[in-house]
């Protein structure tokens, strides 16, 4: 079985103003950074994983064993959405941020898109604001 990391509620604010909660697996630890949903054949809508890098970076995520469709949202240390991109399973790929970016959000493929999420958008990042 998978063995899943702390979760987090985390609230997308739209520019509309349409708040959406996503319940996020939060991997801080190297090897769990490095692991993300590789393997997990199942990932519920509404749910997703959020990455927290050390510092601010171009990041570069591919989908090397990962068999579920899934979308990337590239956030600021700010918590501002700088890209989202969809990513194809078993891709090795690299999909990069276009800027800056201190955490990356990955959710089932489609689901932004079909909550109105856009670039420009605001996340909370409550407990691990640094």
């Amino acid at each position: 079985s998978v063995k899943k990391l702390e979760t987090e509620n985390l609230t997308i604010q739209t520019k509309t103003g349409k708040e959406l909660v996503v319940l996020a697996e939060i991997a801080i630890k190297p090897k769990d950074l490095e692991k993300g949903f590789m393997e997990r054949k199942k990932i519920p809508e509404g749910t997703g994983m959020l990455f927290v890098f050390e510092s601010d970076r171009i990041a570069h995520f591919w989908m090397k064993n990962t068999p579920t469709p899934l979308s990337i949202a590239y956030i600021d240390s700010r918590g501002t959405i700088k890209d989202i991109f969809d990513m194809t399973p078993f891709s090795l790929a690299s999909v990069s941020s276009t800027a800056y970016v201190r955490y990356a959000l990955e959710v089932p493929q489609g689901w932004f898109k079909k909550n109105g999420i856009a670039v420009g958008d605001t996340i909370s990042l409550p407990k691990i604001n640094n």
